[in-house]
């Protein structure tokens, strides 16, 4: 079809056959409870989703006193630190959904810019470090300006590249990273950082409100932080910048003939995902106190990978409860951790089977306007108008209630 014509027209009888499949293959997809939740959520005016997700977010920051069978970790792990835990696995997890799921770059070197964000925490705070010391809430905003130049440093480079190659540079990355917090003496290889900093504050018994044995207040801190990220990550994946990764992630060439810059956005992409590594990592190193290159390795990257890919790429909220699974599992059930690998390898073999999608994929309606056109064409074919106009195109089945983000209108 050329650029001057109009939506293209089915001829007589052939669209209210298509009208037909469409409702067909929407009543099918509606039959399941997920999908008849998620129809009545769409319908619900802003103000309730509103007032439901502050009963969610009050939910969230009540779940470390929620210690009770069958959810609680104990006596195994402590259930506080094993809330902290999730969320900062949920955290990277968004993060590292905003390069493989909104721009479809795959990233196997994500624990990179996690490892440079604890280590920017940790050379900063901890006194075993021979380097300036600034207070801790501080290292924060550094650790993400400096992982967001690590990305930008990593991303001009090798973005060119696509697919598998992208891949592999990717993991030689993070490989890299390891190994020079081995060889490089000031990073201190094995041995480490001990005593990282942490925000200020004490109990009236003198002793800190963010210890790293209270795993509560670290908790609450890197939930105050997912719902600012959720928030800023929302606002990009409805504007422009957002709307340009789903092209390039779904046809880059394409995406770059009809006047794309898509150099510029996977880079944007990358130093954006790599800014929220660097901030899940300096969290992580203020918890735990201790920083070395044992906590660094390919398997943490994968997992990272198998986290997003679990919840469904492309969703922001699918890939944080992917992440907080992959978190809670092996802290619940402390006799299969030693098998967490071979676990969620066969999670996700039998996710790509069954919901190629993952457990919540994502959906064209959350781009700007979708939910609109979404509506729009449903009123029409419940119309079932008889004749056909120049103002009904033929419009993608999967954009508008498929699985996820392989939409768009033709």
């Amino acid at each position: 079809m050329s650029m001057t014509e109009g939506p293209r027209v089915l001829p007589d009888g052939r669209e209210e056959q298509a009208v037909d499949a469409f409702e067909a293959a929407r009543a099918k997809r509606s039959n399941g409870p997920f999908a008849q939740l998620r129809d009545r959520w769409n319908n619900l005016p802003r103000p309730v989703q509103w007032a439901w997700l502050l009963i969610v977010v009050a939910i969230a920051y009540a779940l470390p006193y929620l210690n009770f069978f069958p959810l609680t970790t104990a006596p195994g792990n402590d259930w506080a630190l094993a809330c902290f835990s999730m969320a900062v696995y949920a955290l990277i997890a968004i993060g590292l959904n905003v390069v493989v799921g909104y721009a479809g770059l795959l990233d196997l070197g994500y624990v990179a810019f996690f490892a440079v964000g604890s280590y920017t925490a940790a050379m900063l705070t901890s006194p075993d470090s021979p380097f300036v010391k600034i207070p801790y809430l501080w290292t924060i905003p550094v650790a993400i300006a400096v992982t967001m130049t690590f990305g930008i440093i990593l991303g001009v480079p090798t973005l060119r590249l696509r697919g598998d190659y992208l891949a592999i540079v990717t993991l030689g990355f993070g490989e890299i990273v390891r190994i020079l917090a081995t060889i490089i003496p000031a990073m201190k290889g094995q041995v480490g950082f001990q005593n990282v900093g942490h925000p200020p504050g004490e109990n009236a018994d003198g002793i800190p409100i963010f210890s790293n044995s209270n795993g509560v207040p670290w908790y609450w801190l890197t939930i105050t932080v997912i719902i600012v990220i959720l928030l800023l990550v929302g606002n990009l994946e409805r504007s422009r910048v957002g709307r340009a990764w789903v092209a390039i992630r779904e046809d880059e060439d394409a995406a770059e003939i009809m006047g794309v810059p898509t150099f510029k956005y996977k880079v944007w992409a990358f130093a954006i995902g790599a800014g929220v590594g660097g901030l899940s990592g300096a969290l992580f190193a203020g918890q735990v106190g201790f920083v070395n290159n044992q906590k660094f390795d390919v398997q943490t990257s994968i997992l990272f990978l198998a986290a997003v890919v679990l919840g469904g790429a492309g969703n922001k909220v699918g890939a944080m409860l992917g992440g907080a699974i992959v978190a809670y599992i092996p802290l619940r059930f402390t006799v299969i951790a030693d098998y967490k690998y071979l676990i969620f390898g066969i999670a996700l073999v039998l996710i790509m089977i069954f919901r190629s999608q993952g457990l919540f994929p994502a959906r064209q309606k959350l781009l700007a306007y979708g939910r609109h056109a979404y509506r729009r064409v449903a009123e029409a074919a419940k119309g079932r108008p008889g004749t056909p106009t120049a103002a009904t195109p033929v419009v993608d089945q999967g954009s508008l209630d498929g699985d996820g983000a392989k939409g768009g209108a033709r």
